[in-house]
Parts: C-alpha cells; sequence; structure tokens
C-alpha cells in the first residue's frame, strides 16, 4: 500500500480559508484531483468529510476523528488516529483487488501535519500566487523528496513528489 497525499496549495502553503479553498475555483485542479481519488479509498479528517458530505471523493472513507465513533455513511468507517486509519487502509486494500494500491490522504491541514511522517508520495497542485489563510500545508524537508514529474496548468502546477528511499 501506498499513502499519497493530495492537496492544492498556494505558494505560501495556505490550503484554507474559513473551510474554503482561498483562491478562485479552478476547474482543471478539481476536475484531476476528483479522478485521480475516485475509484480509491480516502484518509480524511472529520470537518473536511463533513465538508464533503453532498458529494464525497473516493470509494470509501476513513474518517479521523476524537469525537466521533462512527459516521451515518456506508462506504465510511471512523479511525480514532494514523495507526488505525493505517491499518484500516491496508485492510481495505488489500480487499478490494484493485492493482493500484494508493490510499489518498486529503486533508486538513491537521491531518496532513499527521500523516506527513507516513507518507510514500505527495501529488501537490501548486496554485500560482499567495493567498490569505488560517489553514496551511505542513513544511517538509526538500531533502527527503524528489519530483518525479510536473504538469503546467493554467494557474497551477501539478507536481507528484516521491519520497528518498536512500535517505539522501
Amino acid at each position: 500500500m501506498q499513502l499519497v497525499t493530495v492537496a492544492a496549495l498556494a505558494e505560501n502553503r495556505a490550503i484554507g480559508r474559513d473551510g474554503e479553498v482561498p483562491w478562485p475555483h479552478i476547474e482543471a485542479d478539481v476536475r484531476q484531483y476528483r479522478e485521480r481519488v475516485a475509484d480509491s479509498p480516502v484518509i480524511l479528517g472529520r470537518r473536511t468529510f463533513d465538508s464533503m458530505r453532498e458529494d464525497l471523493p473516493g470509494n470509501r472513507q476513513i474518517v479521523v476523528s476524537r469525537s466521533v465513533d462512527s459516521v451515518d455513511v456506508p462506504t465510511a468507517t471512523v479511525a480514532s488516529g494514523v495507526e488505525e486509519a493505517i491499518d484500516l487502509a491496508r485492510e481495505v486494500t488489500s480487499d478490494d483487488g484493485r492493482d493500484d494500491d494508493s490510499v489518498y490522504v486529503l486533508g486538513g491541514g491537521a491531518i496532513y501535519e499527521l500523516f506527513q511522517p507516513h507518507v510514500d508520495r505527495m501529488v501537490l497542485s501548486h496554485v500560482d500566487g499567495d493567498y490569505d489563510g488560517d489553514t496551511f500545508f505542513p513544511d517538509w524537508d526538500a531533502d527527503e523528496w524528489t519530483v518525479e514529474s510536473e504538469t503546467l496548468h493554467d494557474r497551477f502546477t501539478l507536481r507528484e513528489w516521491v519520497r528518498r528511499g536512500d535517505g539522501s
């Protein structure tokens, strides 16, 4: 199983303001994000889950929460922390028979921070410009990561980062 963070972040690492992205809507980014996670399990925090209830991402949702034990969505399971979420993700990927064993970490900010030491890849939409935000993507040590691919789009650049296995 591979844990893959998916996020859109401004040049100042802002990812949210008042529960929304702080920049004007970018349809191409939303489309590529939805297509990427559509048939895969996702891990997300309770507030992010609640904000997406009308259009849940992924085929299974693992909701990380210390405040709820269950949610009323048949495809969703609650995990009390990182290790439990990772264990649930392993179960889901071993049971579903997909060729792609990626599990996507979708946020919010605290979830990205908690899972950062565990993720194997990051698929980040680097949005042009700085934006005021109240939620930020965690900083990462560039020496631990390499850019595997980069695709320029209007208003953002999609970069796929891979954690270096040799520690160099």
